[in-house]
């Protein structure tokens, strides 16, 4: 995560984008300071408006930064495959990742034309195959070049190696495919929990905070002795309503979290399902609540 992070803040548009969040999300809280904060429902609304203008960006570029490295992670079991076909033809390193780098694979045809650049340079390949690891930040793959590596310097046959941790990594994909779909039944039960709680709360916002709001109200309806004074009269739905929004507000950013780290191990993944909920949970209880 530090590492992510970092990345984030030595990118240049991503601090553009991000000072003219912090810009526009401070201009959104003086505006609503001056003129709703007498309104707290109001002045609630605007100001979580305004916190997610703030975090929206920040999400965004953690999650393209997540999805960049899965895509990686992907395409690397076929990379490998080519590379040992490659290699099997007769090829040498160097002429293998070079006729290799034509190819597309997506997020990793930048690192594979990397490594054919510095391998024309004369970089030796221990060196060239541990900064595309470190480059990368993937564990499966840094365990993979790791393997790689150590099996070279106790004089193993690259092509066999590669061969090998080929068909492992081949392995590794076709079981976290097999647990995506095992899990699809998991994250259609997260989204049923969480449509189950918004239909909850508006129905208490349609049927029980008004018959508590006619209780409230008959019970300040009762005559008061002359040392008693009236109490001011309380916005008792508004109030509710206010709570109700709140609770789909958490129940959407940590049931799509729990979704998503359910579904592709990762809470980052995560938050394009917690946008989901939340955008469409507030929605629907505006319209419906």
């Amino acid at each position: 995560m530090k590492s992510t992070f970092a990345k984030l803040f030595s990118d240049k548009k991503f601090l553009f984008i991000l000072v003219v969040s912090a810009v526009v999300t401070g201009m959104i809280f003086l505006i609503d300071f001056l003129l709703f904060f007498e309104s707290m429902q109001l002045f609630s609304s605007i100001a979580i408006i305004a916190m997610l203008t703030f975090a929206f960006p920040i999400m965004l570029f953690i999650y393209a930064d997540y999805k960049k490295k899965k895509e990686v992670e992907e395409m690397f079991p076929i990379f490998l495959r080519d590379f040992v076909e490659s290699v099997r033809g007769g090829l040498t390193l160097p002429q293998a990742f070079k006729s290799l780098r034509g190819n597309d694979y997506k997020s990793l045809t930048h690192y594979i034309k990397k490594i054919a650049s510095q391998l024309d340079w004369g970089i030796p390949v221990e060196k060239v195959l541990i900064n595309f690891a470190k480059e990368t930040e993937s564990r499966l793959i840094g365990r993979i070049i790791s393997s790689v590596v150590e099996s070279h310097r106790f004089g193993g046959n690259f092509a066999d190696t590669f061969e090998a941790l080929s068909n492992t990594s081949l392995e590794v994909e076709r079981l976290r495919q097999e647990r995506r779909l095992y899990l699809q039944s998991q994250l259609m039960t997260g989204y049923i929990i969480f449509f189950v709680f918004l239909v909850v709360i508006i129905g208490l916002g349609k049927f029980l905070v008004p018959s508590l709001s006619e209780v409230t109200a008959a019970g300040l309806g009762t005559p008061l002795s002359a040392t008693e004074t009236s109490a001011p009269p309380v916005d008792l739905a508004g109030e509710y309503k206010m709570i109700f929004r709140n609770l789909i507000l958490l129940q959407g950013l940590f049931a799509g979290l729990a979704v998503g780290k359910m579904a592709e191990g990762s809470i980052i993944s995560g938050v394009k399902h917690s946008m989901f909920m939340m955008i469409v949970g507030i929605i629907v209880f505006t319209f419906f609540g």
